[in-house]
């Protein structure tokens, strides 16, 4: 059987807090052995389909985005169109069956960002989701040891994600898998047996987040706001 080298969390310059064009995101992908991976921009999906096109030969870009919920951060992948911010979590699960994507929670227990899981009472989402990052290489403390507990015990699969947002962490964590993860059914097929390769993105690394915040305000790239909130939006400000 075929395998995979999966990373289903990457971020490009269409996010507001990176500066990675996507041509250059996906070489490095492409030359560090990863043959799918998904880009999920925060709550939008263009930079995705600019990778599509720019993809090289044995790499398979999956569209996705990292979508910012009333209730913390859901990705979907295999979209067609972006889902809007500010839905609920299970309002935005349901936008994305309706275009035949696939749901999974990032970074759930980080204290830091937009942690679904954070919140005692969203823990029966995993009854809805199609995995849980187990490794996210940006997290730090215990949020990793907690996700793995929490997909134990909702039966779900563990995956190991970048959760990159410079050239310098794609691929260092991914997930590596038994089949064709090119579409929804041979991806949800393939995660019935992951095997998780972990690493992490230095302090060094992260420190470029905040920069790009500053570049990308300049810029006018700021988070996409939910339609009915023209306020301040958590994740904006620069930190």
């Amino acid at each position: 059987m075929t395998k995979a080298f999966v990373d289903l969390h990457c971020h490009t310059r269409a996010s507001f807090d990176c500066l990675s064009a996507p041509k250059a995101v996906v070489r490095a992908a492409a030359e560090r052995g990863l043959t799918h991976l998904a880009i999920t921009d925060h709550d939008r999906i263009d930079g995705a389909l600019e990778a599509r096109e720019l993809a090289p030969a044995g790499l398979t870009v999956l569209i996705g985005e990292e979508v910012k919920t009333r209730d913390g951060d859901l990705i979907c992948v295999f979209l067609d169109e972006a889902i809007p911010p500010g839905l609920s979590a299970e309002e935005t699960v349901q936008a994305a069956r309706e275009q035949g994507a696939l749901v999974g929670i990032p970074h759930p227990f980080d204290q830091l960002r937009g942690s679904l899981l954070r919140d005692e009472r969203m823990a029966s989402i995993g009854g809805l989701v199609d995995w849980v990052e187990t490794h996210n290489a940006r997290l730090m403390g215990r949020g990793n040891e907690r996700a793995a507990v929490y997909a134990a015990e909702y039966g779900l699969p563990g995956v190991a994600v970048s959760d990159a947002h410079s050239i310098l962490e794609v691929a260092v964590a991914y997930t590596a898998l038994e089949g064709d993860p090119s579409t929804p059914a041979g991806l949800k097929a393939a995660l019935a047996g992951v095997q998780i390769v972990p690493g992490r993105a230095s302090l060094f690394v992260r420190g470029w987040t905040p920069v790009a915040k500053v570049v990308q305000r300049a810029r006018g790239n700021r988070r996409v706001r939910p339609a009915a909130d023209p306020g301040p939006v958590d994740g904006d400000k620069v930190r």
